[in-house]
């Protein structure tokens, strides 16, 4: 019993290595927070701004894998992007047939070509401009002739050596020759050829322009009653955009309305136009209205592109609209992240007003001007994660 209780004596007795120890690892700590308070300082302050700010080094792999954007307002979209084909302005379009049967000889114009106002297209072989040449020569013989034998016979008529009968036989005969020559003359005017010419025709633009198709080749017989045109011109700067518009929107559109149009060649681009003509009837198979609008190509839309054309509303209320690819949607939030200065971005949330499935409208959140991540958003949001 007496050497357990010396054991439970000696235990109580401070082991002074361990606590000349514990005391040489208090000093140095407090020297060493002593000669660093910034970092301390620094270490506090920099976990709020990782929560929700990123900042990237020029020339890492992050940087050539976004796509950054100015954001601006546009008027609020009344309808779902409509389906629409980009069509030629038939009012500068021409469409050129020959009015006359020949063969082609010289393709004096080729597709892409400018063109003016007169200018040849094609040189062709044609026994009818040949034909209605000679029609007007001969008539214009004719008529001289008739009018020599009228004189005539007005002379011999005041001489009393010919009834009044003959001359009036004579008058008819010069009015029907005039009348000849001056048929055969507007033919060879509609031809554009004079009675110099020979079966050579040249078949000439009647407006300025690009020719845009060419449907002949030399050597090919050509006909005044063929279905498709020789040459297409049109002035390609000015184009038309067509809606097959469902009926249940009819109420939506107007004249005079503003549109914008997006197309798979350009899909960050956004093209401008207004309705033009809306259609007086429905068709009884598709329930669907025509609208034709006119829009501004900038030189980069063409013919027969698919389109899809959103009607704006026309009052003064703006959003802002983003692709989807720029948003991040967390629970009930949707993010963005915004440019503060280069290669500093922010995810700041935003309040959508409406989302389609191509793009949304903003309606709190951003401003117009803005530089918002349109491609690359996931990898930012991705990186600001294991950065936490």
């Amino acid at each position: 019993m007496k050497k357990t209780i010396d054991q439970m004596r000696l235990s109580c007795i401070p082991n002074t290595h361990a606590l000349k120890l514990s005391g040489w690892l208090i000093l140095l700590a407090g020297l060493w927070c002593s000669m660093h308070p910034l970092h301390a300082a620094e270490k506090s302050t920099a976990a709020p701004r990782m929560a929700n700010e990123i900042v990237l080094t020029a020339g890492s792999p992050q940087v050539a894998s976004l796509k950054v954007e100015a954001v601006t307002e546009i008027p609020v979209p009344v309808t779902e992007p409509l389906n629409g084909k980009i069509m030629l302005d038939e009012n500068r379009t021409a469409r050129i047939f020959s009015p006359v049967a020949g063969r082609a000889m010289a393709i004096k114009a080729q597709v892409g070509d400018q063109v003016k106002a007169g200018q040849a297209l094609l040189v062709m072989d044609s026994p009818d401009v040949g034909g209605a040449v000679a029609d007007a020569r001969k008539a214009q013989v004719d008529l001289q002739l008739k009018q020599q034998v009228l004189e005539r016979n007005r002379m011999l008529m005041e001489g009393g050596v010919l009834a009044k009968k003959e001359v009036e036989t004579s008058q008819a005969d010069f009015s029907l020759a005039r009348a000849e020559t001056a048929r055969a003359s507007a033919r060879l005017k509609n031809l554009g050829v004079t009675t110099s010419a020979n079966d050579t025709y040249s078949l000439r633009s009647p407006i300025s322009g690009t020719v845009v198709d060419r449907k002949i080749n030399p050597g090919s017989e050509i006909r005044p009653d063929a279905a498709d045109p020789l040459f297409i011109v049109t002035d390609p700067t000015n184009l038309w955009a067509s809606i097959d518009l469902p009926e249940r929107d009819l109420s939506r559109i107007s004249q005079g309305q503003k549109v914008s149009v997006q197309v798979d060649a350009y899909p960050d681009e956004v093209f401008t136009g207004e309705v033009k003509t809306i259609g007086v009837m429905v068709d009884t198979t598709t329930r669907r209205i025509p609208v034709r609008c006119a829009i501004e190509s900038k030189g980069k839309l063409k013919p027969e592109m698919y389109a899809r054309i959103t009607p704006l509303d026309s009052s003064q209320h703006k959003v802002i609209r983003l692709p989807n690819s720029a948003l991040i949607t967390e629970g009930l939030y949707s993010y963005v992240f915004v440019e503060e200065r280069p290669l500093h971005f922010r995810k700041r949330v935003v309040t959508l007003d409406v989302q389609r499935r191509e793009y949304a409208t903003v309606k709190q959140g951003l401003k117009a001007g803005e530089r918002v991540v349109t491609g690359g958003a996931i990898l930012l949001n991705s990186d600001l994660s294991v950065n936490k």
